[in-house]
């Protein structure tokens, strides 16, 4: 992943979506080496809470900023001009949730 990560870091991008893990994490903006970098890092969410079972989470990663591991739901973007938000929709009957917006580089 470390030359994918490089080569979007390189082009610029801002977000990375991924769903692997049963589970949501938001990260802070990370360089290629899992650094924070909030002048030109990417910002990562899992999502992976749409699915049959939830998993446990096990050491934080670097640039963890936020971890939910017993809520399913959906992560919502909406992509602005020069900024994002984001927020995450639980399911009925949950109270976590996570927003925010960021501007772009």
């Amino acid at each position: 992943m470390s030359e994918l990560w490089q080569a979007l870091y390189e082009a610029g991008a801002e977000v990375v979506l991924s769903g692997h893990e049963h589970n949501y994490e938001r990260f802070a903006p990370l360089d290629p080496t899992g650094e924070v970098d909030n002048g030109r890092g990417i910002q990562e969410f899992v999502v992976g809470t749409g699915g049959r079972s939830l998993y446990p989470f096990g050491r934080p990663l670097p640039g963890s900023e936020l971890r939910e591991s017993d809520t399913f739901g959906v992560l919502q973007l909406r992509l602005n001009a020069d900024s994002y938000d984001w927020q995450f929709v639980p399911i009925d009957g949950r109270s976590f949730t996570d927003a925010g917006s960021a501007g772009c580089h």
